[in-house]
């Protein structure tokens, strides 16, 4: 694969090319992650009878209980009305899936404990703890950039 970077002031905006034989895999992991670039930067959140617009980096995480989805900040727990799948395709740059009802924005994570018998455990900033699946365990770690492929 090659790749050309061009820089000159008679763009007005950034444009990228992708140039191929065919139309593959790799191209369409390509393309998935240039669309990631283009991340949502704020969410609505409700909190009793206000609505707030919620800086996406400011987000712990995200997780359903019932019918119900939420966004966890450090102070407050505010309600959504969206559902997390929609959420997760929206934010897929900043959050990863650790369970089947959560998401972890991957800026506020501090550090992965291995437990016994394959638990794990993961502690953000704000030193709370975060149960992940074994079943999205290869998936996170792949999105941080940790661990043997």
């Amino acid at each position: 694969m090659k790749i050309q970077l061009m820089i000159d002031e008679k763009y007005q905006e950034t444009e990228v090319h992708i140039c191929a034989k065919q139309y593959n895999e790799q191209i369409e992991g390509l393309m998935k992650q240039l669309q990631e670039v283009q991340t949502t930067k704020v969410i609505d959140g409700y909190l009793q009878q206000e609505i707030h617009m919620l800086k996406v980096k400011d987000i712990y995480f995200i997780y359903a209980e019932g019918a119900k989805v939420y966004l966890q900040t450090i102070g407050h727990e505010f309600e959504t009305k969206r559902k997390l799948y929609e959420l997760e395709a929206m934010m897929s740059y900043d959050f990863v899936r650790v369970s089947k009802s959560m998401l972890v924005n991957m800026d506020k994570i501090a550090s992965i404990q291995m437990g016994p018998i394959g638990s794990t455990e993961i502690i953000l900033d704000d030193e709370s703890s975060v149960h992940v699946s074994r079943k999205y365990f290869k998936e996170l770690k792949k999105r941080l950039g940790i661990g043997r492929d």
